[in-house]
């Protein structure tokens, strides 16, 4: 069956054509309107993106250790262990002992500050390191660190560092690379306080032993030292003087009991002969540096003053001040002596005026000022002080004599005024004696009527002591 469609007629179809080809031509052709849509959210003017928090270099929380930390004005170094700053050396003083303490860390500044308590002093130090190069100015040596170490008393040293692990005993022990050690553990340096600093005090064992010396015997004969002879000088005297070539040695003497004014005798060793120099009422005599002239107390009825005189022509003597002291200690320089009363130290200088420097700020409060005290001058460094003295009051469990005194020796700095007892806490020890090297002080050992006098050794950073000699009050030539 098919399907019919109705039949339209001619007319009406030419006419629908027609009429659509009419609206074609007078009306623009459109293209179909999609589906509405919601409008697209444009956004507003662009921005720039806010700038990221910067994320901080990836920092080791593990604080730098055994670094070995240096500086040039002045000299110095500073080690870092383990647990922290071990010990600070400096040009011509004997090194500083430190207790590490806590640490702190910047990981921002990839810093770290570690902190420390000076043993001797109590004072409490800072040290610093910042990872950054660093130069020393002096060597081609690249350093990894930036280093401030802050003293309150020595004050702040700035220098590099790098990581130097071969140079920490902990380490050398480990790898089985040899550690000099001179301690005899059957010895009397064999004590705590050398324990203590083994491990962080490299042992001093490139020392001179003087080859010339003199001392007081048992029985108060002056004994001279010169190489491997042995001379008695004298039956009797004090205030030992040695020149520097060992061969004259100049003494404090009285002629009798019922002739007190002290003078001066002046022994030769190669004759054995000895002479009066000088007349009487002279005392603590000292060689100059080079041995040329010499210098003593004299007596002028009132006081005490500095006189000084060629060694060649002692009857030549004039007076180098009319300063009144109670004590002669020696040589500074070629041109300056150091005295003292009982409240001042003083400089006293051919070429310039006089300083003072007062004795409470150099003894402090733990020791008495009595003109019995010697104080030397350290022959490589003339602001480090040697001070035989009393202390106010006995430690526990240290000698004292009859009047219930005890007596040690000290160290102490006159530019940064620190203090450091170095005389062994249980012993009576006074008259203590640079060496010639400064790495070594010989001190009279014993409490006076209480048994023999001996002198013993001990190194300048508080190690070492041993036995000496026997007798006392030993000064060295060279």
């Amino acid at each position: 069956m098919r399907l019919r469609l109705p039949a339209w007629p001619v007319s009406a179809c030419a006419l629908a054509v027609s009429g659509l080809v009419a609206l074609a031509q007078t009306q623009p052709q459109q293209k179909p309107t999609p589906p509405s849509k919601p409008p697209a959210q444009q956004p507003a003017t662009p921005q720039q993106p806010a700038p990221a928090e910067p994320v901080p270099s990836p920092v080791s929380r593990h604080y730098p250790i055994l670094i070995v930390a240096v500086g040039t004005e002045p000299f110095w170094s500073l080690r870092l262990g383990m647990k922290g700053p071990e010990r600070l050396d400096r040009a011509n003083y004997p090194p500083l002992v430190l207790d590490p303490g806590e640490v702190a860390s910047d990981q921002a500044t990839g810093a770290w500050t570690y902190n420390a308590k000076d043993t001797a002093t109590g004072a409490v130090v800072a040290v610093k390191l910042t990872r950054e190069p660093c130069s020393d100015q002096l060597s081609d040596i690249k350093y990894t660190f930036r280093v401030e170490v802050q003293h309150p008393q020595i004050g702040t040293l700035n220098g590099c560092g790098q990581s130097a692990p071969d140079k920490f005993p902990e380490f050398r022990k480990k790898n089985q690379i040899d550690v000099p050690d001179d301690i005899d553990p059957n010895a009397k340096d064999a004590k705590d306080k050398d324990k203590d600093k083994k491990s962080v005090l490299d042992p001093i064992t490139k020392f001179q032993s003087p080859a010339d010396v003199a001392y007081l015997d048992s029985v108060g004969h002056a004994i001279v030292v010169h190489g491997n002879v042995h001379k008695t000088a004298s039956s009797s005297g004090s205030d030992l003087a040695v020149s520097h070539d060992g061969k004259k040695l100049l003494l404090t003497y009285s002629a009798s009991k019922t002739a007190p004014e002290p003078s001066l005798v002046l022994y030769e060793f190669d004759t054995g002969r000895s002479h009066p120099i000088a007349g009487t009422n002279l005392r603590q005599a000292f060689w100059s540096p080079d041995d040329s002239r010499i210098a003593y107390l004299k007596y002028n009825g009132q006081t005490w003053q500095v006189w000084t005189a060629p060694a060649s022509a002692p009857d030549h003597a004039t007076l180098l001040s009319s300063e009144k002291v109670d004590s002669l200690h020696g040589w500074v320089n070629a041109n300056t002596l150091l005295a003292s009363d009982t409240e001042n130290a003083y400089w006293i200088s051919e070429d310039k005026p006089s300083q003072a420097v007062p004795l409470k700020e150099i003894y402090g409060p733990a020791f008495q000022i009595r003109s019995t005290d010697t104080i030397r001058v350290c022959p490589i460094n003339p602001d480090l002080l040697l001070i035989s003295a009393y202390y106010q009051d006995a430690p526990a469990g240290a000698p004292t004599d009859a009047m219930g005194l005890s007596q040690t020796f000290f160290l102490y700095e006159l530019r940064s005024k620190r203090r450091t007892i170095l005389g062994p806490a249980d012993a009576f020890a006074g008259h203590a004696e640079w060496s010639r090297d400064a790495l070594q002080i010989f001190f009279t050992k014993g409490v006076p009527g209480k048994g023999p006098l001996v002198t013993d050794r001990i190194f300048w950073d508080g190690t070492g002591e041993k036995r000496f000699s026997a007798g006392s009050e030993l000064v060295v030539g060279k």
